[in-house]
């Protein structure tokens, strides 16, 4: 997968047009940093928003089987069937931030639910118990990266530049935790949370699990092995769509632990994908901090958030389109015809 990088040789022009701002130097903080970096994906000093799509990529996990999670894996069936209904917290987000939802199926079996016949089919109506065996195949997983890249394209051909990653997957976090501990180098027991609301002593044997199927695999650090050993099917189509708008010069706002495990195996594959990398928040899941400090990351929100879906990410948004229209919108000193401060040798 070729990415190309980012013509950063405008970023000395953009950064001159938003000191050139009325306001004093930095004083937006963050904001500022967003909207050079907007300037710099979209190669140009009035970086417009155009359709935003929020991807919610679902899939379950033969991890589950052991015990890793507070919830049974039919929750994430249950729940896309929430997102279509427009139940569910990314959908009042959504709503009230101007975002488009596409729900991608990569990995969730829903042959029982009449109301979802409509999407995709999945990829595997699962991932296998990576304990005991590869998550995917090699085949499932290029088809879930596939239907990703798919989805993802055919809304930037239809207008739209900016992309939210989303997921639903019961068992995902334990997916993430192992990731991040291969491409990070990190001890799992520091990489692995509560997801959905474990115990202190689930929590205990969560770690102990998956201790043993990273013994059982090995630390084979190569991105794809890692996805396809211990990744499920929604991280797989996550990489995907990071891929594409990444390849369509689109800025990618990334969620919260597993959307950020998925920018971890893509910047490991294709390490210009980072350019186009916005974190939103700082999730309570320990292991994010690590993988957002890997990707040298800095994250917009710290709110304690921890339920997945892409809410952090909707919820950061309005602070990146703020950082667009600044850079859009906000007047000059020499337009405003406002005086500039003196030189500090005056």
């Amino acid at each position: 997968m070729r990415i190309a990088e980012t013509n950063k040789s405008i970023a000395r022009i953009i950064q001159a047009e938003i000191d050139q701002k009325t306001k004093p130097l930095a004083s937006l903080g963050i904001v500022e940093t967003l909207a050079l970096q907007l300037g710099v994906i979209y190669q140009t000093k009035t970086p417009r928003i155009s359709n935003p799509v929020v991807f919610i990529c679902a899939g379950n996990h033969g991890i589950t089987q052991r015990g890793v999670s507070a919830y049974p894996a039919e929750v994430t069936a249950q729940m896309l069937l929430n997102f279509k209904n427009g139940g569910a917290a990314i959908n009042v987000l959504a709503k009230s931030f101007g975002l488009q939802v596409e729900i991608v199926n990569a990995g969730v079996d829903v042959s029982t639910i009449a109301n979802l016949v409509n999407l995709n089919p999945p990829i595997a109506d699962s991932t296998q118990d990576f304990s005991s065996q590869d998550a995917m195949t090699s085949i499932q997983c290029e088809a879930a990266i596939d239907l990703g890249h798919k989805r993802a394209i055919a809304c930037i051909e239809t207008g739209t530049n900016f992309v939210l990653l989303g997921e639903m997957g019961i068992g995902n976090t334990s997916a993430a935790a192992v990731i991040t501990s291969i491409m990070t180098g990190f001890p799992i027991d520091v990489c692995v949370g509560r997801g959905t609301g474990l115990g202190d002593q689930a929590l205990i044997e969560k770690q102990q699990i998956l201790e043993a199927a990273i013994e059982f695999h090995g630390r084979e650090h190569e991105p794809l092995t890692v996805l396809r050993k211990f990744g499920g099917l929604e991280i797989a189509a996550l990489v995907g769509i990071i891929f594409a708008a990444a390849q369509s010069g689109c800025a990618i706002l990334v969620d919260g632990y597993i959307t950020t495990s998925a920018a971890l195996i893509a910047v490991a594959i294709e390490p210009n994908v980072a350019d186009y990398l916005i974190y939103s928040h700082l999730s309570r899941e320990p292991g994010h901090r690590i993988a957002l400090d890997h990707l040298h990351g800095t994250q917009i929100l710290s709110l304690d958030l921890c339920l997945g879906e892409g809410s952090g990410a909707a919820l950061a948004f309005p602070i990146v389109k703020a950082a667009s229209e600044i850079l859009c919108e906000m007047a000059t000193f020499e337009s405003a015809s406002v005086s500039t401060a003196k030189s500090e040798d005056q």
